[in-house]
């Protein structure tokens, strides 16, 4: 690869650094097809940001100080629950990009490739749901936000295994298990688009826990520590939250996420 091109470090951190939430999508899409078309070099130079920028709104607030959402069938209700999710989805973009920014180096290429895949899936899901925010009267910013969805990275920041463990393997499967029961109650609203959009989230975030899941595998046992003990080990370390059903076994299933990860913590 010529000296001349970009550092892969750079432009993911240059992304990071985006705030404005049209702008950090328009910048991870460039960024995921530039590198797919050999247009960045496979270069660590720099480091990531402790913190990701971040738009003037929405505010975010403690998860104890976040308003009720309302009634999901009333239009608060319902702009409530688009501006939740846009959010999650949002920060995903942030947490994607960072992992790959992050341990990329050490992890390799195909690790690289693996979470840049999910941060363009992200920026994709946060445009829909803006989209959907916006045919509603509403846009993303218009409500407070849920403060905590990036202390799952500071908290490990310092260890690929801690971050493979707690994000993907606990916060988006955690999604993997809430997604249907919304699926159904909006498709029972007679919202057919929004139900489509959240199957295209559920089936995009199946392949990002399995994704994290086969490297938290490589990874363990490279150190020679078993997969299932390990993550109860970094869980019960690093995730501040409870692990609680309805879990969507199937689901996990597919993702390569076994009961047995759960043996011993639920």
């Amino acid at each position: 690869m010529p000296d001349t091109l970009p550092s892969l470090s750079s432009v993911i951190r240059d992304a990071l650094l985006t705030g404005d939430p049209r702008a950090k999508v328009m910048a991870t899409r460039k960024l995921v097809r530039d590198w797919r078309q050999g247009r960045l070099a496979f270069v660590f130079d720099c480091a990531m940001p402790d913190e990701p920028a971040r738009p003037e709104r929405p505010e975010l607030l403690a998860p104890s100080q976040m308003p009720k959402r309302g009634k999901g069938g009333s239009e608060r209700g319902r702009i409530a629950l688009w501006h939740a999710l846009a959010h999650i989805e949002f920060v995903a973009i942030d947490l994607a990009l960072d992992m790959a920014g992050r341990f990329g180096e050490s992890m390799g290429e195909g690790f690289v490739a693996d979470f840049l895949s999910v941060a363009a899936d992200e920026a994709m899901h946060y445009a829909l749901l803006d989209r959907k925010l916006q045919t509603l009267g509403s846009h993303y910013g218009a409500l407070p936000a849920h403060a905590g969805l990036w202390q799952a990275a500071q908290e490990t920041r310092h260890d690929v295994a801690a971050r493979l463990a707690v994000v993907p393997m606990v916060l988006e499967a955690r999604g993997l298990d809430v997604t249907p029961a919304t699926l159904e109650r909006v498709r029972s609203q007679g919202d057919e688009n929004g139900a489509r959009i959240l199957e295209r989230i559920l089936d995009d975030e199946i392949r990002h826990v399995r994704f994290g899941t086969k490297h938290f595998d490589e990874v363990s046992r490279a150190r020679d520590e078993n997969p299932q003990k390990n993550w109860r080990n970094l869980v019960e370390r690093h995730f501040r939250g409870r692990l609680k059903p309805p879990f969507n076994d199937s689901a996990r299933e597919a993702a390569g996420l076994s009961r047995d990860y759960r043996t011993g913590i639920v």
